[in-house]
């Protein structure tokens, strides 16, 4: 049996699938399973997990249409006999891809919202989606479609290779750190893609929970996030003073390595908070248009961050963009969190921390 997995949208929701990919292969031990990536990030969350026989990646937004027709064409001619459509794809981009790659039966979802416009009738075998579950579940509901039925739901799964724990560890003793200090780690970003800009906590209040962190705890202010986030780790961090550390990698995996010694980690709704649910960090976690239900911090000690405003969560999986309905106070589900908020989370956890 030849699987395919093409795992074409977020990093987050890519890592989501290793529970489900761990299932599949202990059922299917026999069976050649390939992943097919296409952000960078996604590549590097499968580089090392060895639940899959082999990783293909492609950059179907960077190639164009030409370079992308050829390439599903030799995909073709590899005849897999399954493809399972990592959740959420709810595109029609996706679901023309998995079509025109042929295998004989194509597992995927169909979706709440805009199912037929993004072509989900392509899939032969289709799972209704379910507003009350988790990502993993839904991945792993998907499974049911090769009579496999999970007696136990694995966690998150990242492998970070030796070169990359030992870039970690220099990193932390030039920034003039110890394994003794408490070290926070802040991801103040998040995916612009789809107006996601918008689930963003505000710079000003990741600051003032920052210096409150520092001259009350003597915390270690970690700034992760991308590249495009330079501007605004700096930003937070001028604000408090230049009392943080701006963490600045070449690759996902280094950063994830250095994200190791957060003792805890506080972020928005981002494929590094799924990473710090892989490394199992305490965390908390900010959540404003987006759902905690499908996407809170799987199988680690966490808290959630959010407000009451009674018109949240109002995003759901679909094309669409992110948008609010409140013209006088646009997205104040997460940005009237105050520091004081999201401090009664992080103090919870510290108290567990101390025990």
């Amino acid at each position: 049996m030849k699987i395919l997995i093409p795992a074409l949208a977020g990093i987050g929701d890519s890592l989501m699938f290793t529970p489900a990919l761990k299932i599949l292969r202990k059922n299917l031990p026999n069976a050649e399973i390939h992943i097919l990536t296409m952000l960078q990030g996604a590549r590097e969350i499968y580089a090392h997990n060895n639940n899959a026989d082999r990783k293909i990646h492609f950059n179907f937004l960077k190639e164009g249409n030409i370079n992308s027709l050829n390439f599903v064409n030799k995909m073709r001619k590899e005849k897999y006999d399954i493809s399972i459509n990592v959740y959420p794809m709810n595109r029609w981009e996706y679901n023309i891809i998995s079509f025109l790659i042929g295998a004989k039966t194509r597992i995927g979802h169909i979706y709440n919202h805009q199912n037929i416009r993004s072509l989900n009738f392509l899939n032969t075998k289709k799972t209704k989606e379910d507003d009350n579950l988790h990502n993993v579940l839904e991945n792993i509901h998907l499974l049911k479609f090769l009579g496999i039925e999970a007696d136990e739901i694995p966690e998150l799964s990242i492998t970070i290779p030796d070169d990359e724990l030992k870039f970690a560890r220099i990193w932390i003793k030039e920034s003039g750190l110890t394994d003794n200090d408490f070290i926070i780690g802040f991801h103040p970003g998040s995916s612009t893609l789809k107006n996601h800009i918008n689930k963003r906590w505000l710079p000003e209040s990741f600051a003032s929970l920052g210096n409150i962190l520092i001259d009350k705890y003597d915390a270690k202010i970690l700034l992760f996030g991308g590249p495009e986030e330079k501007k605004l780790r700096e930003n937070i961090n001028n604000i408090m003073k230049n009392k943080g550390f701006i963490v600045e990698t070449e690759s996902l995996l280094k950063t994830s390595a250095i994200m190791k010694y957060c003792k805890l980690f506080i972020t928005n709704d981002t494929a590094l908070m799924h990473i710090a649910s892989a490394l199992k960090l305490n965390i908390v976690s900010i959540f404003g248009p987006t759902s905690e239900v499908y996407a809170y911090p799987w199988k680690t000690n966490c808290r959630i961050a959010k407000s009451n405003i009674h018109c949240r969560p109002c995003f759901y999986y679909s094309p669409r963009h992110l948008s609010c309905t409140l013209k006088n106070s646009p997205f104040a589900c997460v940005r009237k969190l105050s520091a004081n908020d999201v401090l009664e989370k992080v103090e919870e956890l510290i108290m567990e921390i101390d025990k």
